[in-house]
């Protein structure tokens, strides 16, 4: 996406009001200045907690530094999108039967919807100032948003990791556009964490082993949807219900307890995703699976995956009737060499 560098045409109220009007809550300017915490990645790569996710060893030079995707950078607009809908928090949803998946993958596929609001904001700014060259990421490329976010004003980094605002919590979706125009940047934010260790406190596998330090490899959210392979046993326990995902670190914190709220659609809970049953899930075919997940984020798990993280979750929830759901079901994907070690696990469990 080129053009040429643009002149101060553009004010950064000009496009956090239009940010505002395709749909982003949130929109603050960084520089894209090499700041201190983007630094932190290599130490987080050296000691291994990045697991499988190898992807982002490969291309840890450029997420140092936005100016690595684009040297003629001159600005970073950084965009958030509340998706807290209207429902209990899964801490809340005490019913070990239940299914616990993680907020932000209840309804449509964030990327798509996000991405799209991000061409029409580019659009807006061209309108205005005419062409300027950008890159436009949705948590696919090679950008540590939450640092920009918080150089941005749009919050602060929290002991869980989240970036976190002071007015609408936690519940965000970032977003970044890249470009050269040149824009006056917003006031960084300021930690107001405190003394506060409720998420760390709150995560049963201890992933987050320091305040602004989490382990990939023990995290809940990793194990369920990142994790290709087995879920460790040492772990399992402590999956309880936790289908796909996990919001514990976030449902605690006290930055969330008056939230913001969203109407938006995208973002309202899926039919059939809506805390269901877990036996519930587990007793569609993969065919109905496969449909239920399409444009979802959960997609990103598929099939397979989701099997495995069920059959654990059913394996928790107490009930030794469960078992005989889980040993009678006979879908291909069921009869594969991962999903039958948990079945396995699980149906040991229940029949003591």
């Amino acid at each position: 996406m080129t053009g040429h560098v643009s002149s101060r045409t553009v004010s950064p109220e000009q496009i956090k009001a239009c940010a505002a009007a395709v749909g982003f809550d949130v929109c603050g300017i960084a520089p894209p200045a090499a700041f201190p915490e983007l630094g932190f990645l290599e130490e987080w790569l050296a000691r291994g907690y990045h697991g499988d996710m190898h992807y982002l060893a490969r291309n840890a030079e450029k997420r140092a530094d936005v100016r690595a995707i684009m040297p003629s950078a001159t600005a970073v607009i950084m965009l958030g999108t509340v998706y807290n809908a209207d429902r209990p928090y899964s801490a809340e949803q005490c019913d070990p039967g239940r299914a616990r998946i993680a907020r932000y993958a209840w309804g449509d596929d964030y990327h798509t919807v996000i991405d799209d609001r991000m061409g029409r904001l580019v659009a807006a700014i061209r309108d205005i100032g005419g062409p300027f060259e950008h890159r436009a990421y949705v948590d696919t490329g090679p950008v540590q948003e939450r640092v920009y976010a918080r150089y941005a004003g749009l919050g602060w980094i929290g002991k869980n990791t989240c970036l976190i605002n002071r007015d609408l919590g936690s519940w965000l979706f970032l977003s970044a556009i890249i470009c050269d125009l040149f824009l006056e940047p917003d006031t960084p934010a300021l930690d107001h964490c405190g003394r506060c260790t409720l998420c760390i406190d709150a995560c049963p596998t201890g992933a987050l082993t320091a305040p602004y330090q989490l382990d990939a490899r023990r995290c809940l959210s990793y194990l369920t949807i990142e994790n290709k392979n087995e879920i460790p046993v040492e772990h399992r326990a402590a999956v309880a219900s936790h289908a796909y995902g996990c919001d514990i670190c976030q449902d605690v914190c006290p930055w969330n307890r008056k939230a913001g709220v969203t109407p938006d659609l995208p973002w309202q809970p899926r039919p059939g995703l809506d805390a269901p049953r877990l036996l519930d899930l587990w007793s569609r075919d993969d065919t109905e699976l496969r449909t239920l997940l399409k444009g979802s984020p959960m997609k990103r798990a598929g099939v397979r995956r989701l099997r495995r993280n069920l059959a654990v979750s059913i394996g928790n929830c107490g009930d030794p009737a469960a078992a005989d759901d889980l040993d009678s079901h006979d879908e291909e994907t069921c009869r594969d060499p991962l999903v039958r070690e948990h079945v396995a696990w699980a149906v040991e469990k229940l029949r003591g």
